[in-house]
């Protein structure tokens, strides 16, 4: 049963109780992300993730860890381009607990500037480990050339210039604009009951004001670019994309089954072209990367320097396969399957439905849709609709492609990189 309150101050406090398990997964979601950022302070909406457990009035940061792991629970947050998310998953007669601490570190966290100066070198050591890893770089690469001159093409880490700067009061005042209770949704899955829930939340986050300062958010703009960046690696990273839907569209479950047979597992069919016929990558994948107004349909692939051409051909051979020529009944059924099937085995863990419960809210304002009605949305999607869709997004005016590795922009003519 999935319950939705809305204190005074704006913050929504959403649940679903669900019967016979042990746990509680509890998070503090803020509508709040790198998009929302002003571009001379970018990143700081993670240094501020970090800085909420390093100590509140009333706890360490030794204290925090220790009060939850000494009930074997689990405490972590995240930050995403539009969210930041806090959360705590605990044996159910322990959420009074959980509550009160993630209250604690919304609401009384020090911003201590020995643990500032203590933290900004641990982001900036997670940069440089992001820029070693070049399988995780060339996304972050790929999206800022995608979304360029666009917050949504930022970094959410970051980069060493900025966050070398960035201070204590400029976290605060931008946690005092974006911190408020209509940006704020407490959301829980698991043995509660809700009545309890908004009673504790009501204690714990009642100094959150209503109101900040509002955000001029502008829809971003997608062109074609292509960008070959010769650098001294074993591997050739492939990104390559084109611009999708937002997370509320009405043909997203399309989206998703397109993905699904385009690179989605291991039966799709980049993954058996490339890796199982070709044997010219070991990882090959695609994902369609959703926001509130605006989307990404992405594909990734690591090869040799030698195999990169044919490989960047295949994967846009396959896009305009897909556009010209309607998917097979068993392909799209058995993606279905795949998709429902997933769905359903991801409901068995409580921080899943926690997640989906924020997202619905989040991006769709309607936490109602239920495990069923999602089954029936991906069991209406028409051969029709995946190939209009193939059509509509497989074009070449949104094209963008990123190869980072042993490669130069004549290995790469013109000519082939064109969806047909």
């Amino acid at each position: 049963m999935i319950q939705r309150t809305t204190l005074n101050n704006g913050i929504r406090v959403l649940s679903e109780k669900v019967p016979g398990c042990h746990s509680v997964s509890l998070g503090v979601w803020v509508n709040n992300g790198s998009r929302h950022e002003p571009a001379e302070i970018s990143g700081i909406s993670h240094f501020i993730e970090h800085m909420l457990f390093k100590g509140t009035d009333r706890r360490s940061a030794q204290a925090i860890a220790r009060e939850v792991d000494s009930v074997g629970g689990l405490l972590n947050g995240f930050t995403s381009r539009e969210f930041s998310c806090y959360f705590v998953k605990i044996l159910a007669e322990k959420m009074p607990m959980a509550v009160d601490l993630l209250g604690d570190l919304i609401c009384n966290s020090k911003f201590n500037l020995d643990d500032i100066e203590k933290e900004r070198r641990v982001i900036l050591q997670e940069i440089a480990m992001i820029d070693d890893s070049p399988e995780e770089s060339i996304h972050d690469q790929f999206t800022n050339s995608f979304w360029s001159g666009h917050s949504l093409g930022r970094p959410v880490i970051g980069t060493p210039e900025i966050v070398g700067d960035i201070s204590r009061q400029q976290m605060l005042d931008f946690m005092g604009q974006r911190y408020v209770g209509k940006n704020i949704c407490v959301v829980a899955a698991g043995n509660l009951d809700h009545e309890k829930l908004v009673a504790l939340v009501e204690q714990s986050l009642n100094s959150v004001p209503e109101k900040g300062v509002e955000q001029e958010s502008t829809v971003p703009v997608v062109s074609r670019r292509i960008e070959v960046v010769n650098r001294d690696l074993e591997q050739t990273h492939i990104c390559l994309g084109v611009e999708g839907l937002p997370q509320n569209h009405e043909d997203r479950y399309g989206t998703y089954l397109l993905n699904t047979i385009l690179g989605g597992n291991m039966s799709s069919r980049l993954f058996q072209k490339v890796r199982e016929e070709l044997g010219l990558a070991y990882s090959v994948y695609s994902y369609h990367h959703n926001h509130s107004d605006s989307g990404a349909f992405i594909i990734y692939a690591g090869t040799s320097a030698e195999g990169a051409p044919q490989v960047t051909r295949t994967i846009l051979g396959e896009m305009t396969r897909l556009r010209h020529e309607a998917v097979g009944y068993d392909e799209l059924q058995s993606a279905k399957d795949y998709l429902k099937g997933g769905m359903l085995l991801s409901m068995e863990s409580m921080d899943n439905r926690m997640t989906r419960l924020a997202k619905n809210e989040l991006f769709l304002r309607d936490v109602g849709i239920s495990i069923e009605e999602s089954e029936a949305m991906i069991d209406a999607v028409t051969v029709d609709l995946v190939q209009y869709l193939a059509e509509t997004l497989f074009v070449n005016d949104t094209l963008n492609l990123q190869i980072t590795g042993r490669v130069k922009c004549s290995d790469f003519p013109d000519i082939d990189l064109q969806i047909g």
